[in-house]
C-alpha cells in the first residue's frame, strides 16, 4: 500500500479551530497495492470536515446504511460528527485523496463553491491538476516552512474553484458527451505512459478526431494532448522529489524512451531541468 500524508504542526489530533475562516488540518493519499482492502470506520465521526477525492478506480462507502459505489471524478464530503465508514478494495484500483479542514467560515466558503453540505457525493471531474494541488499540500504540512497555513488555505481553495468549474462545464456538457470524456479522461489516467495515438482512441470509438479534441477541451479546459503531458510532468515532479530513481529511470516510468527528450520537455514545461528541480526540492527539504 502507498501512503503519503501531512499534518498541521505534525500533529494527528482532529480539532475545530473558528480563529480564521478555513483552516486545513491533514492531507494525503492512498493507493492499493498488493493489500486486498483497507476499511475505516469512524462511529463518532471528526471535529472538522473532510473531503476525499476518488483519483482512479472507484471506491465504497455507506451513507445512513446504505453501499454506494463512488467513481473516479468524484468527491466525498463529510460534516463534523457524521458516521464515517468506506473501504478500498485492491480489484476496484483505488487512488484516493483526502483533506482534513476547519474555521469559521467553512459552510459560506463550500456554498460558495456549489458544494451542498446536504449531499455527501457530489462531481469534480478528473483532472491532473487535483492530484498536484493536493501533492503540494502535503509536501507544505511536511516541510512546515514560512506562512504555510495561509499557503495549504489557498490551495485548497484553488481546488475547490476547480470542482465548481468542472461542475459548471457538467451543466453545459451532454449526458453521452461527459460519459465519453470521462472514460477517455480514466484511460488517459491508466496508459499515460504509453503510446496514445489520439487518433487511434477516437476512431475505437467511431468519432472523428476532431470532434474528440473540441470535446475534450471544451469539457477538460485542454486537449487530450495537453492532458496527457501535464500527467507525465505531475508523475515525474512526484518521482524526482520522493524516490531516487535516475533522471533515465524517471524518464522511461512516465512514458519517454528518451531521456534527453523527456529533460527538454520537463523544462519547458516546469522551467527548470530535472536535475534543478530535485536539487531545489531536496535543499528545501534539508533546510526545514
Amino acid at each position: 500500500m502507498y501512503i503519503n500524508s501531512g499534518y498541521l504542526n505534525n500533529s494527528r489530533t482532529d480539532f475545530k479551530d473558528n480563529s480564521t475562516p478555513l483552516v486545513v488540518g491533514s492531507c494525503g493519499t492512498y493507493r492499493l497495492k498488493t493489500r486486498p482492502k483497507l476499511p475505516t470506520y469512524w462511529q463518532k465521526g471528526r471535529r472538522d470536515y473532510q473531503i476525499l477525492y476518488v483519483a482512479n478506480g472507484k471506491t465504497h462507502f455507506w451513507f445512513d446504511g446504505k453501499e454506494e459505489i463512488v467513481s473516479a471524478g468524484h468527491m466525498v464530503l463529510y460534516k463534523p460528527e457524521e458516521i464515517q465508514k468506506y473501504v478500498y478494495y485492491l480489484e476496484d484500483n483505488p487512488e484516493v485523496f483526502w483533506i482534513h479542514f476547519t474555521g469559521s467560515d467553512v459552510k459560506n466558503i463550500l456554498a460558495y463553491h456549489g458544494i451542498s453540505l446536504d449531499e455527501h457525493v457530489f462531481y469534480c471531474g478528473v483532472l491532473p491538476d487535483y492530484k498536484a494541488l493536493f501533492r503540494k499540500i502535503i509536501q507544505e504540512l511536511q516541510l512546515c516552512r514560512y506562512g504555510y497555513e495561509d499557503y495549504i488555505a489557498s490551495l485548497f481553495n484553488d481546488i475547490l474553484l476547480l470542482v465548481d468549474r468542472q461542475q459548471h462545464e457538467q451543466k453545459k456538457a451532454t449526458g453521452n458527451v461527459q460519459e465519453q470524456i470521462e472514460r477517455a479522461a480514466a484511460y488517459f489516467n491508466e496508459n499515460y505512459n504509453t503510446k496514445i495515438s489520439i487518433d487511434d482512441y477516437a476512431e475505437s470509438l467511431h468519432i472523428s478526431t476532431n470532434w474528440f479534441i473540441h470535446n475534450f477541451k471544451q469539457y477538460a479546459g485542454m486537449s487530450p494532448a495537453q492532458y496527457i503531458l501535464s500527467l507525465r510532468m505531475v508523475n515525474a515532479q512526484s518521482l524526482l522529489e520522493r524516490t531516487t530513481y535516475n533522471i533515465k529511470e524517471i524518464s522511461e516510468i512516465v512514458g519517454y524512451e528518451n531521456p534527453l527528450y523527456f529533460s527538454r520537455v520537463f523544462k519547458k514545461e516546469i522551467g527548470k531541468s530535472p536535475a534543478q528541480y530535485r536539487k531545489e526540492a531536496a535543499f528545501l527539504a534539508k533546510t526545514i
